[in-house]
Order: structure tokens, then C-alpha cells, then sequence
């Protein structure tokens, strides 16, 4: 009963996914004029994609290219590299004034000292995956990076269809920013690949942070502003009611029970789960007739972190009940004493 009432009052979780406007397939005569029509329309970010016709069979643009586009406007402009030697061209992509920088983890050079080399520079660290190499190979990497980009078509060329498979990594990704320090930056999940209409829900079923998008908005006679709000709606409302691998999501506004404990004990936890990116509230719990101790608090979550969160904080959940208990014993003890 408890669960429902809430589902109804509360203030819904928070969600609202950026759009990174991928200039690939933009008019690249005038690119500048275009990466401004896209900003003015809504876009949050501005996506470049480099190719050096080796890592991917293709050729874009440099850092020269970047460096002049990067005056059109003050918002967050993501480089992503794919080429097989980020680390011999990165003081150059540096300079260019990018704000995130993506190189491929797949690439035979060492990572790390790339990587290391982003984030000294001030910029954020991203590594980008192909829709063939599973999440594990960013393991050895997840204290260096700040972004993952999940590619939902093969690295190289604009305008490819969506690969409903490689999205599933999505959601997962989310995984590689857990147990941070909280003064971290919080670590984003950018879609690459694909992106338009008729995927965004699926995006946002995988609670995707930034989309990329880019053919999308360039067709010709295409409102640029109308697609990114229908994009950035389709994708929250597959955030909320989509349904995905064949069954209804889990709506994250239905909020769920996770524990009943004494809000001393409980606020721990709580703390820990609201430093990861968990919402959660305690309200008071029907104390029972015979109940003894501190008076017990529910703590509920949005459904749609219930897995999550059992993975994350199962230990410390059972951590916290055994100081519950302990207290309640003390309690009856104490009142035992007294009589």
C-alpha cells in the first residue's frame, strides 16, 4: 500500500538526456554555420569525429579543423578519435580546445598513458567500444575514464542503421562508473551510432546519457530543432514506460521498497546509495505492536534500480540489519534490566 501512495506523490527521478550533434554528414562547406544551426536548435554538445583511414576505412577531420569550428559557441565540443595512434596526436586535439576526448580501446598502442595525458590536460577521458568488443576490456581502465561511448554501428561512416544488439551494452556501461569517489565527475554513457527517432526510445529504455546524433538532423529540409526535442522526448519517455527485449521496462517513477531500518543506521546507506546515483527516501514504517528498539524507516527506490542496487549495497544492506538487530536486542535488554 505504502509503495503505491508513494508512486503517486513523489517527484519523479531525474533524467534528462543530452544531445551531442555529430557534424559528419552536416553541409561541410559551410560546417561552421551548420554546428551553429544545431546549437541555436537545442543541441547540447557539439560531436566531432575524427577517421585516418587506417583504425576505420575513412578520412574526416583534424585538429586544425576542430580548433576553428570550437569559436561558434561555448558548449562542450566531444572529439572522438578513431585512429590507430591517439597518443601521437593528442597535444594537437588538446589545443584544438576539446572538451572530452574519446580514443578506442580497441587500438594496439598502450591506453593508459593516453588516458592519463587527457586528464592532466584538464579534458575529460572517454574510451568508445565497437559494437563487437564486450564491456570487460574496459575494466582495466575504469579509475581513468570519465565517459564510455558504446557504438551501435561499425566505427567509419554516418548514416548506418542502429544495431538493437550493441545498444544492449548501454545499460551495463553504467556499471563501470561504480564505487567512485563522490568528488569524482559523474561518468556518462554516450550513444554513437544511429541515432534518430526510431531508436531513441530504445536509448532511453538503456538510460543513455548523451546521444549522438547525427544524419538525423541534416536531411535535407529537416527542422533541426523539431528533431532533437522529438528525439530528446522519444528518449525519455522509453526512459519511463518503454518496453525492451521483449517485456515492459520497469517505470523508474514507481518506486519500490529496498529495506526497513532505523533511520540512524538506515542514513548510512542511504548516503552511500545517493553518492552512486541511486535516489532514495526514508519515511516511517508502521512500527508493529510488539516491536522493540528504534523506530524502523522504509527506504524505498525507483524500481528501476532495484537490481542495481542489490548488486551494489547487498553487503552493506546486510551490514546495517545485523546493527538493526543488534540495537533491538539492546533495547530489550536495557527495558528487560529496567523491570
Amino acid at each position: 500500500m505504502m509503495a503505491g501512495r508513494l508512486a503517486r506523490t513523489s517527484k519523479p527521478v531525474s533524467y534528462n538526456p543530452l544531445v551531442s550533434a555529430s557534424v559528419l554528414d552536416c553541409e561541410l562547406s559551410d560546417m561552421a554555420r551548420e554546428a551553429r544551426r544545431a546549437l541555436k536548435a537545442g543541441a547540447d554538445r557539439i560531436h566531432v569525429d575524427v577517421m585516418d583511414g587506417h583504425f576505420v576505412p575513412n578520412i574526416s577531420f583534424g585538429p586544425r579543423v576542430i580548433k576553428s569550428l570550437r569559436r561558434v559557441g561555448k558548449q562542450p565540443f566531444d572529439a572522438h578519435l578513431m585512429i590507430s595512434e591517439p597518443g601521437r596526436y593528442l597535444n594537437e586535439f588538446i589545443d584544438a580546445g576539446c572538451d572530452t576526448i574519446s580514443i578506442h580501446v580497441e587500438i594496439e598502442e598502450p591506453i593508459e598513458p593516453t588516458l592519463l595525458a587527457i586528464r592532466k590536460a584538464g579534458r575529460l577521458a572517454g574510451l568508445a567500444i565497437k559494437p563487437a568488443t564486450p564491456l570487460s576490456a574496459l575494466e582495466p581502465y575504469r579509475e581513468l575514464i570519465d565517459l564510455v561511448m558504446v557504438m551501435t554501428v561499425e566505427p567509419g561512416f554516418g548514416g548506418q542503421k542502429f544495431m538493437k544488439e550493441a545498444a544492449s551494452k548501454i545499460l551495463p556501461a553504467h556499471k563501470v562508473f561504480r564505487d567512485r569517489s563522490p568528488d569524482r565527475v559523474p561518468g556518462q554513457v554516450h550513444v554513437d551510432g544511429g541515432v534518430n527517432r526510431s531508436s531513441a526510445e530504445l536509448c532511453g529504455i538503456m538510460a543513455a546519457d548523451v546521444l549522438v546524433v547525427g544524419s538525423a538532423l541534416w536531411k535535407k529540409g529537416r527542422d533541426v530543432a523539431r528533431e532533437i526535442r522529438l528525439i530528446k522526448a522519444l528518449t525519455v519517455e522509453g526512459y519511463w514506460n518503454g518496453a525492451g527485449k521483449g517485456k515492459d521496462a520497469i517505470p523508474h517513477h514507481e518506486w519500490t521498497s529496498f529495506a526497513v531500518l532505523p533511520r540512524v543506521i538506515g542514513k548510512g546507506l542511504v548516503a552511500e546509495m545517493e553518492a552512486s546515483g541511486i535516489p532514495t527516501i526514508q519515511i516511517r514504517a508502521v512500527r508493529p505492536d510488539d516491536w522493540v528498539g528504534p523506530r524502523p524507516y522504509e527506504l524505498f527506490i525507483p524500481g528501476g534500480f532495484q537490481d542495481v542496487a542489490r548488486e551494489r549495497f547487498g553487503e552493506a544492506l546486510q551490514r546495517a540489519e545485523v546493527a538493526a538487530a543488534e540495537a533491538r536486542r539492546e533495547t530489550a535488554a536495557t527495558a528487560s534490566a529496567g523491570e
